[in-house]
């Protein structure tokens, strides 16, 4: 008899992390990897934060902090919600935690009921659906494609409505397609649900700084949508913070208390160095790090032009986070050095052996035809990886 819960023995394992897993194993075995599956900046973490967590420990910052984040702390990110998105959020309607994904796990488990349905645009980042599921919601996959800039239109959010939809989840810009919802497309989005006021919208913001076209704008800043909006975000990716872990929520009060009631029973609050050197990161003018968004940018340009060399390879133009997300369902049926694909996974794990480059299958994105490949990484290794998988795919 298997002791596993059924919820676990269900439960997904993390795609990108399982990839990164695999290339792990295959630098341990002296195979010369390059990874492009993980979701982390290679920049160090700014001077100044190290700074402020080194005087943290001086400071004797040992003890439990308190469950949903240092009031100090709390009130930095309400002054950065007021400085970057013009949201008002008080300090008793902000939730710190173990990162941005425990933020929206909190989330899933306060506000869903066994088959709730939650609307997931696809491409959707690789844990959402799998979060829903251990709430006992019901992920309601809507696919996009290439030609809409993967992006769900206002007619496809109307149909995808039911009288058990609860909740939307998206992520601006989007992990894994880079594509960045604008002011105008979020409020014809916000357009749809004014008919349907019991429905609230989960907004990832997380990559809000990583972004090269237009000014930010986030889903709470419609009237409208402010009470039936959280806002999430963390410092993981602007601030090359990943190992730091810490996430927060911006929230209707009522949503606020019953995260911070779940997350003091699984894990109270989150590390006290940590918090402490956030509140520099959150004072900090976002010109701090624009040096890492500059560079992401170039390394975009870069990425998207080797791309254009690889037949096949369809791309649109993502403006923001730090990946593409290239359609390469044209290879599905064809043999290469003996595999054949037929699966973007098939894909993927070709390029892996073949090319000993790590990406990250679309199927875990809920797209079938795309991979992920992350450009967080240095322009050399870009080049050779590009370079690498031409090679590959045309032998």
């Amino acid at each position: 008899m298997n002791p596993l819960s059924d919820r676990v023995i269900n439960m997904s394992t993390s795609q990108t992390l399982a990839m990164a897993a695999k290339a792990r194993e295959l630098r341990n075995e002296g195979k010369d990897i390059i990874g492009l599956s993980l979701g982390e900046p290679d920049f160090e973490t700014p001077e100044f934060i190290k700074t402020a967590a080194k005087r943290a420990i001086d400071e004797n910052y040992n003890s439990y902090s308190p469950v949903d984040g240092y009031p100090d702390l709390k009130l930095a990110i309400s002054a950065k919600f007021k400085r970057d998105n013009n949201l008002d959020y008080q300090a008793s309607q902000i939730v710190v935690s173990t990162g941005a994904k425990q933020s929206l796990s909190n989330v899933a488990m306060v506000m869903l009921n066994p088959g709730d349905e939650v609307i997931l645009p696809c491409p959707y980042w690789v844990s959402y659906s799998d979060m829903i599921k251990l709430a006992e919601g019901v992920p309601v996959e809507v696919p996009t494609s290439l030609e809409t800039d993967f992006k769900m239109t206002p007619e496809q959010l109307e149909q995808a409505i039911t009288p058990k939809t609860k909740m939307i989840w998206f992520s601006s810009p989007c992990n894994p397609s880079g594509s960045v919802y604008s002011k105008k497309e979020l409020e014809l989005l916000a357009n749809v649900l004014y008919k349907y006021p019991n429905i609230y919208v989960v907004s990832d913001e997380i990559y809000e700084h990583i972004n090269f076209a237009e000014k930010h704008f986030s889903m709470a800043q419609i009237p409208a949508m402010y009470n039936r909006t959280i806002t999430v975000n963390g410092v993981s990716k602007a601030f090359a913070m990943t190992g730091w872990r810490i996430g927060f929520i911006g929230a209707p009060e009522h949503i606020a208390r019953a995260c911070n009631k779940m997350q003091g029973q699984v894990t109270s609050g989150s590390n006290s160095i940590a918090q402490r050197a956030v509140i520099s990161a959150m004072h900090a003018d976002p010109s701090k790090i624009l040096y890492m968004v500059t560079e992401f940018e170039k390394r975009r340009d870069l990425i998207l032009s080797l791309a254009e060399e690889i037949p096949g390879m369809l791309c649109n133009v993502p403006t923001g986070a730090f990946y593409i997300f290239p359609d390469i369902s044209s290879y599905f049926g064809k043999t290469l050095r003996g595999k054949t694909i037929n699966t973007a996974s098939d894909f993927s794990m070709f390029l892996l052996e073949e090319a000993l480059v790590a990406t990250v299958t679309g199927e875990a994105f809920g797209n079938k035809d795309c991979i992920r490949i992350s450009y967080a990484a240095s322009q050399k290794q870009i080049v050779e990886a590009m370079s690498r998988i031409k090679k590959a795919l045309q032998d």
